[in-house]
């Protein structure tokens, strides 16, 4: 185990100097509405021929939403510092449920994937909250421990290889890449050479190109994304649809509600495909729109990290901002043509509790960590102590 870094004689819990971040908090906000708006159209058609009820899936999207509302809440009023107590229970909790998820008894398959656990009346999906898990485990390891050679990695690697090994079992390499993308950009954050993240490229992208060439699904998502009306009967009906849905929507698209994708011609149209239902519904301008707050949400975690007093928090809130822009763009691309399809949801658009639930929390530990900017508070005439740094602020 390496040495731990010197710590400094600053007070471990500050106050917190304003309040939450406005723009991050209506950008959030303005997301969860159109996705809500998006799953009640995207999800009428499957809704009523499951149980004759349109509402079905946007009201039961409602209650995840609020459900991780009050999560977030909560996030907000707990102060940051508090969760390098829970990175190593987290960590190791997550870890045991990706193994019950695996288990024939215990797992739960659908699409081909056993990524889900039936844990009383709660089914819960182990590689979210991996996600979370993960940058918590890292950014305290990194904040605790210099990285700045190679066997700076070894401590961290015994967890995150098993981790990403687990979630890539499930099948679900959409979120093995986000669990590895997150990890390395984190450990950018560190004093390691650049020529060890150039090096990684070829030692970890042929291992894994291995496996893709043989597994037989995954290699035919391969042929599909490079050719996909070639198979447009088959597996490349979904991407096809995707297009046929763009191409239909055109600028303005053909109205609220009146798509013909989700009549059963495209897959998944309120979970991974719903940006797809968008572009077809609202044109390009919806699409733009939807993606131009994604972009200032986005913008501001990364301002929250910049402006954020310590280690800790910084890496925090670039790693949980990070995590989910890179998801994003997965997603972005994969609805698009632009990369082969993989099961990866759009958050805060798409229909799923786990993913809903865990990105609210995400955003509550950023809006958290936002209160703490080092932004200056509304103007006064008298000095003030920082309680982070212990220093006289004159305004």
């Amino acid at each position: 185990m390496p040495k731990r870094r010197k710590r400094s004689t600053l007070v471990k819990i500050p106050k917190p100097l304003r309040e939450v971040d406005f723009y991050l908090l209506i950008s959030v906000l303005a997301i969860l509405v159109f996705g809500m708006v998006m799953v009640l159209t995207a999800g009428s058609v499957r809704g009523y021929s499951e149980s004759e009820n349109v509402f079905f899936y946007v009201v039961r999207q409602g209650k995840w939403a609020l459900l991780g509302g009050f999560a977030a809440l909560i996030m907000t009023r707990i102060p940051y510092p508090l969760l390098k107590k829970l990175s190593g229970i987290g960590m190791g909790v997550t870890l045991i449920l990706l193994v019950m998820v695996l288990g024939s008894d215990s797992g739960i398959e659908a699409g081909g994937a056993s990524r889900w656990l039936q844990i009383g009346p709660i089914r819960v999906q182990p590689s979210e909250i991996a996600k979370i898990a993960m940058i918590l485990f890292l950014t305290n390891y990194i904040d605790r421990y210099p990285v700045r050679r190679l066997k700076d990695l070894i401590w961290p690697a015994l967890i995150l290889i098993p981790l990403f090994a687990l979630v890539y079992k499930q099948p679900d390499l959409g979120t093995t890449l986000v669990l590895v993308f997150t990890a390395a950009a984190l450990f950018w954050q560190t004093e390691l050479s650049t020529w060890w993240f150039i090096l990684a490229v070829p030692c970890f992208g042929a291992p894994l190109l291995y496996l893709i060439y043989n597994t037989t699904y995954q290699w035919n998502r391969i042929l599909v994304w490079l050719d996909p009306w070639k198979y447009a009967s088959g597996l490349g009906y979904q991407i096809i649809n995707a297009e046929i849905a763009f191409g239909s929507g055109g600028i303005f698209g053909v109205g609220l509600g009146r798509s013909m994708q989700k009549f059963g011609y495209l897959p998944e149209t309120y979970t991974d495909m719903i940006f797809a239902l968008i572009g077809e519904e609202l044109g390009l301008i919806g699409t733009l729109l939807l993606i131009s707050l994604f972009v200032l949400c986005y913008g501001r975690g990364f301002y929250i990290a910049r402006q954020c007093p310590d280690r800790f928090g910084r890496l925090l809130a670039f790693g949980i901002t990070f995590s989910l822009a890179i998801q994003t763009a997965i997603n972005l691309c994969v609805v698009t043509g632009v990369l082969p399809v993989t099961g990866i949801t759009l958050p805060l658009v798409s229909y799923g509790g786990s993913s809903l639930v865990i990105t609210l929390v995400e955003i509550g530990i950023l809006l958290n960590i936002s209160r703490y900017s080092k932004i200056s508070m509304p103007q006064r005439r008298s000095s003030a102590i920082s309680p982070i740094e212990g220093k006289t602020l004159r305004e």
